[in-house]
């Protein structure tokens, strides 16, 4: 997010590049930055003739560099955006000799989304001396959530933690989906300028009651009755609670719960740090790891590693996925 920030400031200030390569396993990054030079360098009157976005599926990279060689009309500059050029991946080192002495009137952005450049070749070696070359790289789970409070945040919307690990565990690291998503709440949040978890269940479809975080509080807990609620639901609701989703989940938590028993410091700041969680949950670990010792912990985890084996047909027996749920929760709370 440090380098979008610079990239995008530098356009601002007028240090304007002659390449800008975005490439990566995010394609959320390569869009927004894509979309800024787009709207941002020309003004109106000057993109009807030196605005040109091209695809890789439709062209060559000698088509790309003819484009990027011609001079601007009644510009200072012209702008080339190259969408999908992963498309070009076989071909892509071709690009070499202009990147060596780019047009220095013409702007070329090269969309390559889901892959990179290999580094031992020239093109990699060679791209950020005369340009920029961006990698755009997926966050990790434990990441997004921090992601989502400070775009709100620099949108001066606040989110309660229970709604931010909601749209996580919902979303996944989907950056793309998770802020469009964020668009529809922020709207509908435009007064309070609060996004809470009921507003998540209104406007998206998590129940607040009836998911996979309120899932794992209710078996740190030990809350049985409660735990059972849920699975029941889930078996109710197969497609929008997925079992290998709930079986990841669980283990990732009782992973943490076996780290925060190895811990000398169990302080809240300490614990915060260590299992990279946000300090207001870390109750939900003091507490699951009072319900849970190391070695009871250690057989869960093998429980949650057979389910996850009997979910994609092994050994299950013609089970459903609610009948494997209800099976693994039996031998995880008792």
């Amino acid at each position: 997010m440090t380098d979008v920030r610079k990239i995008v400031a530098d356009i601002k200030q007028g240090n304007i590049k002659p390449i800008y390569f975005l490439m990566g396993e995010e394609p959320y990054y390569i869009d927004k930055i894509s979309e800024f030079i787009e709207k941002s360098i020309l003004t109106e009157e000057e993109k009807g003739f030196n605005q040109m976005v091209l695809y890789g599926r439709d062209v060559s990279i000698d088509d790309i560099v003819s484009n990027a060689k011609r001079f601007p009309m009644m510009a200072e500059r012209q702008v080339i955006i190259v969408k999908e050029a992963q498309e070009l991946a076989r071909s892509i080192e071709n690009l070499v000799p202009y990147v060596e002495n780019p047009q220095v009137t013409t702007v070329l952005v090269m969309c390559y989304k889901y892959k990179t450049l290999d580094k031992r070749k020239k093109l990699a070696k060679i791209v950020g001396k005369t340009g920029v070359l961006f990698h755009s790289k997926k966050l990790y789970e434990n990441q997004v959530g921090e992601w989502i409070r400070k775009v709100l945040l620099g949108k001066k919307y606040q989110i309660e933690p229970k709604a931010t690990q909601m749209l996580v565990e919902f979303l996944g690291n989907d950056l793309s989906r998770i802020n469009n998503e964020l668009e529809k709440l922020m709207i509908v949040a435009a007064e309070d300028k609060l996004i809470t978890p009921q507003l998540i269940e209104a406007n998206i479809g998590i129940s607040k009651d009836f998911n996979n975080f309120e899932l794992r509080k209710a078996v740190g807990e030990r809350q049985i009755v409660k735990a059972n609620q849920i699975i029941n639901y889930f078996a109710q609701n197969p497609k929008s609670n997925p079992l290998v989703m709930t079986i990841s989940l669980l283990n990732s938590f009782f992973t943490q719960l076996l780290q925060y028993h190895g811990l000398k410091d169990k302080s809240k700041g300490s614990v915060a740090k260590a299992l990279r969680v946000n300090p207001y949950f870390v109750g939900d670990y003091i507490t699951a790891g009072r319900n849970y010792p190391m070695r009871k912990v250690s057989q869960v985890i093998g429980f949650l590693r057979d389910a996850d084996l009997k979910s994609k047909g092994v050994g299950a027996a013609n089970l459903s996925q609610g009948d494997i749920l209800k099976e693994l929760l039996f031998k995880i709370m008792h």
